[in-house]
């Protein structure tokens, strides 16, 4: 199946019939947008999905939604904010007190090109929730995923990743100069290594990590969007359209490739790698906004041990 046809596939097709009866699942974000739709998909398999979010109101909304269509799911709701240390160290002492195993977890959660701002532990928002906050969660749940006859972790990232590189030496934006669109590409960038470094460390253990690029899609992600930050995206775009016009997809095309990199059987042993339109990207020298690969700093080994090396020691573990 060529790329533009895979472009098109949804959440139905990603998981092909399969049965994921006896699984557990964590979705990170799954109050809304691709989150609350992984959450639905798998739960429709015949997973058990906890669905989390940052208050337990919209967590359990969101439950409600998916039963709503999925009358047989089996659900929990999970309070989880990824920006609050305190939070995530909450949340995963109560799935470890559940105990058994954890299958599949999903970090999903994010903020995108929001205002120069920090989590309650003083890192820069951005990097803060979409890479400490998953990185403290993977951490914590690593004795259920070990559980697991095999697991799989997926970080859900984007072709953002190519607006900025991770700074070793001032991830948090101390010394220079905050711009919001490079913080994200910074995040993106370092849930791609993560992933790179997951693998290595515990694929021999069965663990498979995966990095996954949905798409371009209207979600709440987007929320600080606006003014000038509306009009500098506008202008990237655009400068790219030309060449390659932006596609958006709907929330159950954008999700399905978080789905397929959770139960397609054929990457088993695979992971460390970024996938998009249900399948793994090429390593390319520039990316454009929509996607279409990644690039070689995103998946270098060594500077994934170097991230991992740096959350430790920003997350004093």
């Amino acid at each position: 199946m060529s790329s533009n046809s895979r472009w098109a596939l949804t959440t139905h097709d990603a998981l092909g019939g399969h049965d994921l009866t006896g699984r557990r699942a964590v979705v990170t974000g799954g109050a809304g947008g691709i989150g609350l739709e992984t959450a639905r998909a798998l739960a429709s398999a015949g997973a058990e999905v906890w669905v989390t979010a940052r208050t337990r109101a919209k967590a359990d909304a969101a439950m409600a939604s998916i039963a709503a269509q999925v009358p047989t799911a089996r659900l929990r709701a999970g309070e989880l904010d990824v920006g609050s240390v305190a939070s995530v160290r909450r949340f995963a002492g109560e799935l470890v007190d559940v105990g058994a195993s954890l299958d599949l977890l999903v970090n999903n959660a994010g903020v995108m090109c929001s205002p120069a701002t920090r989590t309650p532990e003083g890192y820069e928002m951005q990097f803060g929730t979409n890479h400490l906050g998953h990185f403290l969660l993977t951490e914590l749940l690593m004795p259920l995923l070990r559980a697991a006859p095999r697991a799989r972790v997926i970080n859900v990232s984007s072709a953002g990743h190519t607006m900025g590189d991770v700074d070793f030496d001032d991830p948090n934006y101390r010394q220079r100069e905050y711009d919001p669109f490079e913080a994200y590409g910074q995040s993106k960038t370092a849930n791609i290594l993560h992933a790179v470094e997951l693998q290595r460390r515990f694929g021999s253990e069965g663990i498979d990590a995966f990095a996954v690029h949905p798409g371009a899609i209207h979600t709440d992600l987007g929320r600080h969007i606006s003014g000038a930050v509306r009009e500098r995206m506008g202008q990237m775009i655009a400068a790219q359209s030309a060449d390659q016009p932006i596609s958006w997809k709907t929330i159950p095309q954008g999700a399905a490739t978080s789905v397929w990199a959770a139960v397609d059987p054929d990457l088993e042993g695979r992971g460390g790698v970024y996938c998009e339109d249900l399948t793994v990207a090429e390593v390319v020298d520039e990316v454009p906004f929509a996607g279409g690969g990644v690039l070689a700093r995103a998946v270098s080994p060594e500077r994934a041990t170097r991230l991992w090396t740096l959350s430790e020691q920003q997350l004093d573990l």
